[in-house]
């Protein structure tokens, strides 16, 4: 029975070039962070009316896709597939990456950095945000916990119980960020009990195509391909991920438009609130999830380009589908006395103009490369990526 061994990556051109360009952008998501600290934040497009703005989507995004890129550790240690063993570090790896650069995002938009000392040790535990402060830290406590597990042969046995508990503090953590949105009962397009399996499906589905995009990239970088065998296997288990979240989203807006209460918003997010009402039917519906799927699960798309395009396109309609739902969120009025309309100098009753600037898109991109950059010199510097034994082929 042959065994996979694991080597770091190779040294090349390709490899620091792309580590090179990564670090631009880094420093480039610093500089924007310096800007908006120094200057204000009247530099960005948030107002005190949108106060979650365009680097509150890439947060968000990179903290929920981190908890789905532990997928394929899970289905190899928890549900015994040994198929999918051989990527179960990188897949560690990559949600450790992913929550530290969508943190890193949080913590830097958040406009007082300086006082986190004071936000992490002084909690007001009716908060949701004082308990996900926990369920992040937490969770990548155990992802470091987990791959030492992978790591030391000795340790090999506890994989499995490691494996169980991580899997269950994923989804505690994703359904926590999802009732961050889902407990703000002021807000008509939050308050949902659906947010938080929505926000668990959504993990599943951008996690698990982060990592078809991430590790093929470092396969490429490496010389080589992602097994084709796991490559067409995860493939359709994103397409079924992907139609996860539509199930969950079609759901949450019936709802809403049933009651007579939301049909404004939903009228807003659906038909007249442009640019949300274009990014939810093309972004998230076209883009996200209709030309996803039947790339990902149709036999006739069956060719070497149509599994990172669909991955991408996920990616692209995740961020779409989350603007919508924060910034749409925000942009729509507050029903200050329900059943009247609101008029005053305060522009209750108006809704809310957000335009993302600069700034804001620099700090956001600066997090995604962020991961990225912690991705790729991890697998450089400890043996992460998996190398057949002479008996078995290569990929």
């Amino acid at each position: 029975m042959s065994q996979t061994i694991f080597h770091p990556s190779r040294s090349s051109r390709a490899f620091w070039g792309t580590c090179g360009v990564l670090v631009v952008l880094v420093l480039t998501g610093l500089f924007a962070a310096h800007h908006m600290e120094s200057a204000g934040h009247w530099v960005t497009g948030m107002t005190n009316r949108v106060v979650w703005g365009m680097p509150h989507v890439f947060a968000v995004f990179l903290i929920v896709t981190a908890s789905g890129a532990l997928n394929v550790a899970s289905i190899a240690s928890v549900f015994g597939r040994s198929d999918y063993k051989s990527l179960s570090r990188l897949s560690g790896l990559l949600a450790a990456a992913l929550l530290i650069g969508g943190l890193s995002v949080l913590v830097l938009d958040l406009g007082r950095p300086d006082r986190l000392i004071v936000a992490m040790t002084h909690y007001n535990f009716r908060s949701i945000f004082a308990w996900n402060i926990f369920l992040y830290t937490g969770f990548l406590g155990i992802v470091v916990v987990y791959l030492w597990m992978m790591f030391e042969p000795r340790m090999n046995r506890f994989v499995t119980r490691v494996g169980t508990l991580a899997f269950a503090w994923r989804i505690i953590l994703t359904t926590g960020t999802g009732s961050i949105f889902g407990f703000l009962v002021a807000r008509e397009t939050f308050s949902s009990a659906l947010l938080a399996p929505m926000f668990i499906a959504m993990s599943l589905s951008f996690g698990t195509a982060v990592t078809l995009l991430l590790g093929a990239l470092v396969f490429r970088l490496k010389g080589e391909n992602l097994p084709a065998e796991l490559t067409g296997k995860l493939a359709r288990l994103l397409g079924y991920f992907v139609l996860s979240v539509s199930l969950f989203v079609a759901v949450s807006h019936l709802t809403h438009l049933y009651s007579a209460g939301h049909q404004g918003i939903e009228r807003f997010l659906l038909i007249d609130g442009r640019p949300y009402s274009l990014l939810f039917w093309i972004g998230q519906v076209l883009l996200g999830t209709l030309v996803p799927a039947v790339l990902l699960l149709s036999d006739r798309f069956k060719h070497a380009v149509s599994v990172p395009l669909g991955a991408l396109l996920v990616v692209i309609g995740g961020l779409a589908q989350l603007y919508v739902l924060i910034i749409g969120g925000q942009a729509y009025p507050m029903s200050i006395v329900s059943g009247f309309s609101e008029s005053s100098t305060f522009f209750d009753g108006v809704i809310a103009m957000y335009r993302p600037s600069l700034p804001e898109w620099g700090l956001g991109v600066g997090g995604m490369a962020l991961a990225a950059l912690i991705f790729l010199v991890g697998t450089r510097v400890l043996p992460f990526l998996p190398v057949p034994t002479p008996d078995q082929p290569r990929a």
